[in-house]
């Protein structure tokens, strides 16, 4: 419990400095979405060519942890999005609710909870588990949201708009060019590297000062958004790692393996449909109640399953 704890405890000091700032009068009304846009145009794309650029295919080539999380993960956002996308709720919305629920925050906190519960073993299906989630689940939320958005209804004139926004799309181009490095048998020179972490080494934090800036903004209540925030926690949390598991039993995936599948799968959710949501200029409210429940909330059901597992 205190090391999930302590590994916790950094993501909400960050939102709390950004909501203090913010309500002291530091940062203007102003600071939540030129931050986000930064993120958006700069770290977050730096972050993403980084991790694809120099990820070795010996270490993410594992098919059975590919598939157990990817289930969990894919299942919990078609299940989310079936529930939320019922008129009047447009599909942006509902693609943004999809992603609450199963965008687990592998990168800011599941590569320290998993090397601090497991071990380095851990570190190879968490970057598996971190580009399955930042670059496959985010493209296809981009997607889904960019249809949404289009107000064109012939089917050919419907996809080369989207196409031609998705080809606008730093958080799609960046990790479709990293990807060309390795495949192309070439390294990043160390500059670029120094270049590209400390780049993208502002993502996270930058996301979660915005999400405090965000919090601290007056609002008027919404109605019955109590409901809808509780139960995206609950998909989150709960539906996604027993998703997982139940289809790492099926594998037979080794202990090891499937201890890691799940573990991720039950982190809380990460900064990115925020990003999304804000870059969208979508209702954001229920995204940042999401965030700042399920990181809460995690504390205890991840180190319940720790102590299950031993």
């Amino acid at each position: 419990m205190l090391a999930t704890t302590l590994v916790v405890l950094p993501v909400f000091a960050l939102i709390f400095a950004g909501w203090l700032v913010r309500r002291l009068g530091v940062l203007g009304p102003q600071a939540t979405g030129e931050l986000n846009r930064f993120v958006v145009y700069l770290a977050l794309p730096a972050l993403l060519f980084d991790i694809t650029a120099n990820a070795k295919l010996a270490d993410l080539w594992q098919p059975g942890f590919i598939a157990a999380f990817g289930f969990g993960c894919g299942a919990t956002f078609a299940l989310t999005l079936a529930w939320r996308w019922r008129r009047p709720r447009p599909l942006a919305d509902a693609t943004l609710d999809a992603l609450n629920a199963a965008y687990a925050n592998t990168g800011f906190v599941g590569f320290p909870l998993a090397l601090a519960a497991l071990g380095p073993t851990a570190l190879p299906p968490t970057l598996i588990a971190t580009i399955l989630t930042v670059c496959v689940l985010f493209a296809v939320a981009i997607v889904l949201i960019e249809v949404g958005l289009q107000t064109e209804a012939h089917p050919a004139r419907l996809a080369a708009k989207v196409a031609r926004s998705l080809g606008r799309n730093p958080l799609l181009v960046a990790p479709v060019l990293g990807a060309l490095v390795p495949l192309a048998g070439l390294g990043v020179p160390a500059s670029a590297e120094q270049f590209l972490k400390l780049l993208g080494g502002a993502a996270s934090p930058c996301a979660l000062v915005a999400l405090g800036l965000f919090l601290a903004e007056p609002r008027p209540s919404q109605p019955g958004t109590a409901g809808g925030t509780a139960g995206l926690v609950g998909l989150k949390l709960l539906a996604q790692p027993v998703l997982t598991y139940g289809c790492a039993r099926v594998l037979a995936l080794p202990a090891p393996l499937t201890h890691a599948a799940v573990l991720l799968a039950a982190l809380p959710t990460g900064t990115g449909p925020f990003m999304l949501a804000e870059f969208y200029r979508r209702e954001a409210a229920v995204t940042a109640r999401v965030i700042l429940a399920s990181t809460l909330l995690s504390v205890f059901t991840v180190a319940a399953y720790l102590a299950l597992i031993g």
